[in-house]
């Protein structure tokens, strides 16, 4: 679960609810697209609000950013049904939100889960995209020992997802050393955006991050610009993983130091300075 280093929104920011032709979806936006405009879409039980210590360096950069929660996400509304959900009605999401955000071309990076997302919304269209990041994001499934804790959490949600309250207190509860590090403020933050999460998208999401094939091959034939990016520790995804993707990928390798599953948030400076680099180096002068 990624937890955003700050909950208020730097200045030059603003939330509002961008009207696609599939829906609205809550983003935050910074930035005048001077050098390009970019899209973030965040990962399992994740948010925009992951993105919120990108916003400001990127903007500074040159760049019109957009982080935005998916359907189902937070302070996105989603029906109550899985069947929309899957991989392809996300991607497909995707591909609504670039065209609506008017630009020629959009830098598209995705967070764990959102990398999976993404990489669907590339393979299914790529001429709207100038650049792909995978942000702390692999070639298939999650390693094994997270694929058991993922398991009973669908299960859990399965059998209990009308009781989102009491789902989150078992999983604070199991992870009690770490949610004693949290701030009332981020406390208050993380349990809030749980409970407005629908379960069905974590059911299914959760099911993909169990069962998702490998698709670097196919990623590979897409003339696009990659960067993988990820912490030096990662235990969705061994990083010696992520390297060999990137090396299939013929993709830009980016790891920042001292950071693990959510670099965006552990270390957004350094992170930005990545994209930003990347991007740039994408850009005709």
């Amino acid at each position: 679960m990624s937890k955003p280093p700050r909950l208020t929104l730097p200045s030059a920011a603003r939330a509002y609810h961008l009207s696609t032709d599939r829906g609205s979806f809550a983003v935050h936006e910074a930035g005048e697209p001077v050098r390009g405009t970019a899209l973030l879409v965040p990962g399992f039980t994740g948010s925009k609000e992951d993105f919120i210590g990108l916003l400001e360096p990127l903007a500074a950069a040159g760049y019109r950013v957009v982080a935005v929660d998916g359907r189902g996400q937070h302070e996105t509304p989603g029906p109550r049904e899985e069947s929309a959900y899957g991989m392809e009605e996300l991607a497909g999401d995707v591909l609504a939100q670039v065209r609506a955000l008017g630009a020629e071309r959009v830098h598209l990076v995705g967070h764990s889960l959102g990398g999976l997302v993404s990489r669907a919304a590339v393979l299914r269209d790529p001429s709207p995209f100038a650049s792909l990041t995978l942000l702390s994001s692999g070639p298939a499934a999650i390693a094994e020992e997270q694929q058991a804790r993922t398991k009973l959490l669908v299960a859990a949600l399965e059998a209990m997802g009308d009781d989102m309250p009491g789902i989150w207190e078992a999983m604070r509860a199991h992870d009690a050393q770490d949610a004693a590090r949290d701030s009332p403020e981020l406390t208050r933050f993380l349990r809030e955006r749980w409970l407005a999460t629908v379960p069905e998208q974590l059911v299914v999401t959760g099911r993909a991050l169990i069962c998702e094939p490998d698709r670097v091959d196919e990623l590979s034939r897409v003339a696009l610009p990659k960067l993988v990016l990820s912490g030096a520790v990662d235990y969705a995804w061994p990083v010696p993983l992520m390297d060999a993707m990137a090396e299939r990928l013929g993709a830009r390798r980016v790891v920042v130091p001292g950071t693990e599953h959510s670099p965006n948030a552990e270390d957004p400076a350094t992170t930005a300075a990545a994209l930003a680099s990347f991007w740039d180096s994408t850009t005709p002068v």
